[in-house]
């Protein structure tokens, strides 16, 4: 079985060595820019989540639902700018807004027409958010979240969970070989989705009324591999937050798209605190954080002893943008894309089912290395999809999982799918059910070439 198994191995390592080549060779000038930014980037990169191996593509432009590299070759986007991009590329709505703020003008140093409008519509959408305060992405309006919850209770502990992703500075990710940059917050991470051990690891505090400031969550882990958070999860996480006198913040930056008035609005639980991103400022560098009004008038700079500067916070730009497509994404919109992502999901699970890739499907992420040994009795299968709606990841278990994934990120790309190489998903509204079929179809095509590797 040894031999096989390392037989195996090392077939689909070969043919990853190959798709590499072939990648390369079909990429030239994505390869020479690369090399190019490498001479100024570390590693050609300044965002480190698109750095692909070999290299990363460079693209030219985007158009509708598709991008095209330097190379000239177009790709439906699959994508979709790690949820920013909702919109599709150049849409004329967000096209439009942004040439009326060009016209108009920029850098104003001082209140333009249109934040009141902007923040209104926001507000109106989300029930959890009174009054909010705009920053310039998901990143800061999570540090800001958590500066509001430490200085709001006066205390400093900080519940995180495993793989959750609040931007750069703020990660519940388990230790690996890449040192981690967190903001130097007495941060506590507990086990996502683990109802009991949540509870016990409050417990365990000396003194959780005294000490616990605030509890930090994704409805649905969004980098993290889109695990949707039960019910009872996020109910426990409200009653821990109140009996301790902590503040309760949904990171939605992410998961606001999957239901009109956000995801965390579906399961019955208000936080006391919210972050948005991405999508909401139209798809321009945008963050923003709110909540109830008790708390967030400590900013009021009349009578609030907060201050909260910003230069970009209130920029033209995103003004205008966020209220286009704030107004394009009306809850029909908003249904029909994540219906066309609910679809997308059966779809792809038929596949795997008709392939006889089989195990349990985890519900939580996958923390324990023995749950990728062939003889564990709860594994997972070798290739499965997570999600809610339009957000969705496509993950492999396994020993070779890693390869597989490399090989299902090139075999997408060699039939023209764009997606993260992780096997991140995030649907545009201009993605029909045609491109679609498309998408299955690629993804039929990949599992048939490696059925075998991938049932146990």
């Amino acid at each position: 079985m040894g031999s096989l198994e390392k037989s195996s191995s090392q077939v689909l390592a070969e043919a990853l060595v190959d798709a590499h080549q072939n990648y390369t060779t079909k990429n030239p000038l994505s390869k020479a820019q690369n090399e190019r930014a490498c001479e100024y980037l570390p590693g050609g990169n300044t965002r480190t989540v698109l750095h692909t191996t070999p290299f990363p593509l460079t693209m030219s432009s985007g158009s509708g639902p598709t991008l095209t590299t330097l190379d000239g070759d177009t790709y439906l986007d699959f994508l979709g700018e790690y949820t920013a991009g909702i919109y599709g590329h150049n849409h004329p709505a967000i096209k439009s807004a942004i040439s009326t703020a060009v016209e108009s003008g920029w850098n104003y140093g001082a209140h333009n027409a249109y934040e009141a409008e902007f923040a209104q519509l926001i507000v109106s959408r989300f029930p959890a958010l009174e009054l909010v305060r705009f920053v310039n992405s998901g990143t800061e309006a999570n540090m800001m979240a958590l500066a509001t919850a430490l200085a709001y209770t006066d205390k400093t502990q900080v519940l995180l969970f495993t793989k959750g992703y609040h931007g750069s500075t703020i990660s519940g990710r388990t230790p690996s070989t890449k040192k981690s940059i967190n903001l130097p917050h007495n941060f506590l991470v507990g086990t996502y989705n683990d109802v009991a051990g949540t509870e016990s690891l409050v417990s365990s505090l000396d003194n959780p009324k005294e000490s616990l400031a605030a509890i930090l969550v994704e409805p649905m882990l969004g980098s993290g591999g889109c695990y949707a958070a039960t019910r009872d999860f996020l109910h426990t996480l409200r009653r821990l937050a109140t009996e301790n006198n902590a503040l309760l913040i949904f990171d939605e930056v992410m998961t606001s798209r999957l239901s009109y008035n956000g995801l965390g609005a579906t399961t019955g639980v208000t936080p006391d605190l919210m972050t948005l991103g991405k999508w909401v400022g139209g798809g321009m560098s945008f963050g923003l954080f709110g909540g109830k009004r008790e708390i967030m008038q400590l900013y009021d700079p009349r009578s609030g002893r907060l201050e909260h500067p910003g230069t970009f916070n209130n920029n033209v730009f995103t003004t205008r943008a966020g209220i286009a497509g704030c107004q394009l994404l009306t809850q029909d919109v908003v249904d029909t894309l994540n219906k066309t992502g609910e679809l997308m999901t059966s779809r792809v699970e038929e596949v795997l089912t008709s392939y006889g890739i089989s195990g349990t499907i985890p519900t939580q992420p996958i923390l324990d290395d023995s749950l990728h040994s062939v003889s564990h009795p709860d594994r997972p299968p070798k290739m499965f999809i997570k999600g809610v709606g339009s957000l969705m990841a496509i993950h492999f278990a396994g020993p070779d999982r890693d390869v597989l994934q490399g090989l299902f990120y090139h075999a997408m790309l060699d039939r023209g799918i764009y997606l993260a190489q992780r096997g991140f998903i995030a649907l545009n509204i201009l993605i029909t059910e045609e491109h679609v079929a498309k998408f299955v179809a690629a993804l039929e095509d990949f599992v048939n070439s490696w059925a075998k590797a991938l049932r146990w």
